[in-house]
């Protein structure tokens, strides 16, 4: 029963001591909220990409022209490459870039797309492709495709 108890004590006491650290590096840690230039007319209620320490966490991106919401023409494969354009401007105008990009999630409006929209990625990524989880989805905003988000290191 004494050595339960002890073995206990002990994990309680790690705990604390952890969720101090926490606290400490959370309260420690800068957070920027970053937009692109013109976003404030567009009213969104998000921001383009986050700032935590060394990690950018970038918004869905769409496969729409820059500067207007109208979706690209031609379908998975073009859309997918103007959505990975557009994510890769916002990197770079956020002080990264696509090569350091850690972790991307997909959500394709139709998962049977999701070879057509393959051939695409793996050209933007082709060493060192990020973790990636990829979700069929009812439907996405402006009647898109594909939409990408993604996390970066700075």
């Amino acid at each position: 029963m004494k050595k339960t108890t002890t073995v206990a004590a002990v994990v309680l006491a790690f705990a604390a001591a952890l969720s101090v650290t926490t606290t400490h590096v959370e309260t420690a840690m800068k957070i920027a909220f970053l937009t692109s230039p013109g976003a404030e007319k567009l009213n969104l209620p998000f921001s383009e990409a986050v700032r935590v320490g060394d990690l950018l966490y970038l918004s869905g991106q769409l496969g729409n022209t820059p500067g207007n919401r109208a979706i690209v023409p031609g379908g998975i494969g073009p859309e997918t490459r103007q959505t990975l354009e557009n994510i890769k401007t916002a990197l770079e105008r956020h002080g990264s870039s696509l090569d350091r990009v850690v972790k991307c999630t997909v959500f394709l409006a139709d998962i049977k797309e999701w070879e057509a929209m393959n051939e695409v990625y793996r050209t933007f990524f082709p060493k060192n492709p990020p973790a990636r989880s990829t979700i069929g989805t009812s439907g996405l905003a402006l009647g898109a495709r594909v939409e990408i988000e993604c996390i970066a290191a700075y």
